[in-house]
């Protein structure tokens, strides 16, 4: 969406305009991997969220709790509302990462170790990268694609047999979700080069607010509450770290290194995913971790220099 709020009114964020963004550069690969680093918490933090929470509570209300904060933001801020002619495009945004992505994997999460769920976002950056190029008519090297697969390949390869290999009546919801959020955030990507990111998200947070509210409302009224420590900690991550913040740095970093690029930089995030189970929900990683984050990071190098 393109906003047409002056410096003045958002004196706080407006150096984060695309317009302020080197197109390469250092910043924007900063920003996209804070934002890989915010994804990688997700799948713990929703396993916690899940201790106290029924699956459509939890992600009803991560997404209003974002939605607020989100509101909150573009409220103080007096940044007035999108074009008409981005609603298209924020309408694919909220299908895909604010309500698509996150009840998919809620669901799978209900069966699935997150080690298995990670098998998603080892596929996620050639999901995006491929659709990136169907949408935007990118037209990344071979040498890029070389290594993307190679990548992806080594970060499936690693996350299903950490599974033991074993399909999953949650593979579909996998499958669904890297589908839809690869679509929202190539379609995030594309708008974050026309206006600020945290305003894509922000939008699309708020614009799903006349569904998740009544959503949160019949979730929670329908299933079990339990308050644990865990449960609110991981509610509280989801919808703060996970919906709002991690997507502005992300949105932020596409907008300034391209979305193929950005997109490669999770290939990391399986890998800190289990790192986080291992610290925060006692699972366990074998021999094979060290050798696949190497494979991965010689991935990462390669689609970060070559030249599209």
């Amino acid at each position: 969406m393109k906003t047409q709020s002056s410096a003045t009114a958002q004196p706080a964020i407006a150096v984060g305009t695309p317009a302020a963004l080197p197109r390469t550069g250092g910043l924007g690969t900063l920003m996209a991997a804070l934002g890989v680093v915010a994804f990688s918490l997700t799948f713990p933090a929703t396993a916690w969220g899940l201790e106290g929470f029924g699956p459509w509570a939890l992600v009803a209300v991560r997404s209003v709790l974002a939605a607020l904060i989100a509101g909150a933001c573009l409220l103080v801020l007096r940044v007035p509302p999108p074009a008409r002619r981005h609603w298209a495009g924020l309408a694919v945004v909220a299908a895909g990462v604010v309500v698509g992505f996150p009840l998919l994997t809620t669901l799978a999460l209900r069966t699935s170790t997150t080690a298995h769920a990670a098998v998603v976002v080892g596929l996620l950056p050639l999901t995006t990268a491929l659709l990136s190029a169907l949408r935007m008519g990118t037209r990344p090297s071979r040498t890029f694609w070389a290594a993307a697969l190679a990548g992806a390949a080594a970060v499936a390869a690693f996350t299903v047999q950490q599974s033991g290999g074993a399909l999953t009546g949650a593979d579909l919801y996998l499958f669904g979700a890297l589908l839809v959020c690869a679509a929202g955030y190539t379609e995030g990507g594309r708008l974050a080069r026309v206006m600020p990111g945290w305003q894509v998200i922000g939008w699309a947070l708020v614009f799903c607010l006349p569904l998740t509210v009544p959503a949160a409302g019949l979730a929670l009224a329908h299933e079990p509450v339990h308050l644990t420590a865990h449960s609110v900690a991981g509610l509280l991550w989801v919808a703060a770290g996970s919906q709002f913040l991690g997507l502005v740095v992300w949105y932020r970093g596409m907008a300034a290194i391209g979305i193929p690029r950005a997109s490669q930089l999770q290939l990391a995030q399986p890998l800190l995913t289990l790192v986080w189970s291992v610290l925060l929900l006692g699972e366990h990683l074998t021999p094979a971790a060290p050798l696949t984050a190497a494979a991965v990071l010689v991935c990462i190098t390669v689609t970060q220099r070559s030249r599209g």
